[in-house]
């Protein structure tokens, strides 16, 4: 099923946020992938959002600062730390489009144990680093060890950082327009909207990929390079108050 062209503007305004957040230094990495092999991995009451038939799985770095409650301001230190997600695109049977998390690893044990706990995300404590140099971006993460297991997921990112998009094409819109996550909630799946300012998106090109956390989050492998590879030096984040979504399954 085609989609329909997705605007870089949010249609639903976030007027009272319970939370905010600051997505920088962002790299966007997708595949594309049959909406029938993820489409038991997303929550009840949700299915694979799709473009021309096709839906896609994203792997995202980047750095997160200044986290805090309500409409803020958030926290320096405890609010800012590296980041990786794996994710996933569904839509409701309200067509709100969404995210959904297949994992999330976090420089920081608190607010991973706040995302796990709170706001029921699956949310890893990692060790993690960004490192600049000129126009090229290295993002590093190692899952830390839990007791009587073996060293955890890795992943290793390189890109060099390119010119800005002025005009991003549908697929571009498609798998960064996103307004709102899709998350399980207590047996039940809530949809969690954000807002922020349209992406400022600019090329980008692979230099290394290594490492295991799209096998580790449940996804089959990805043997060919990403169709897709974009950055962006980021966006400032309210979230709004989620509200629930039917279930059919």
């Amino acid at each position: 099923m085609e989609t329909e062209p997705i605007t870089l503007s949010t249609p639903r305004p976030v007027r009272r946020p319970t939370l905010v957040q600051g997505w920088h230094e962002l790299t966007f990495l997708h595949w594309p992938v049959d909406p029938d092999r993820v489409a038991g991995l997303l929550p009840p009451g949700t299915r694979p959002d799709t473009l021309d038939g096709v839906t896609y799985v994203g792997l995202v770095p980047f750095l997160m600062r200044d986290v805090g409650l309500g409409p803020g301001p958030g926290l320096p230190y405890l609010g800012t730390f590296c980041e990786t997600n794996v994710r996933l695109y569904s839509v409701d049977d309200h067509g709100r489009r969404g995210v959904v998390f297949r994992s999330l690893d976090a420089a920081r044990l608190i607010p991973a144990l706040v995302g796990r706990l709170g706001v029921r995300l699956p949310y890893t404590w990692s060790r993690m680093r960004l490192r600049r140099e000129h126009d090229v971006l290295t993002y590093t993460s190692r899952r830390r060890r839990t007791t009587g297991r073996r060293p955890g997921p890795t992943s290793r990112t390189v890109v060099r950082t390119g010119g800005p998009i002025a005009r991003p094409t549908a697929l571009e819109r498609f798998l960064t327009a996103r307004w709102g996550l899709h998350v399980p909630w207590h047996g039940h799946t809530v949809h969690l909207p954000n807002e922020h300012e349209p992406w400022p998106l600019h090329r980008a090109e692979l230099l290394d990929l290594d490492g295991d956390l799209l096998t580790a989050a449940g996804l089959p492998p990805m043997t060919e390079p990403p169709v897709s590879v974009l950055y962006s030096p980021g966006v400032t984040v309210r979230f709004g108050t989620p509200s629930a979504v039917a279930t059919h399954r």
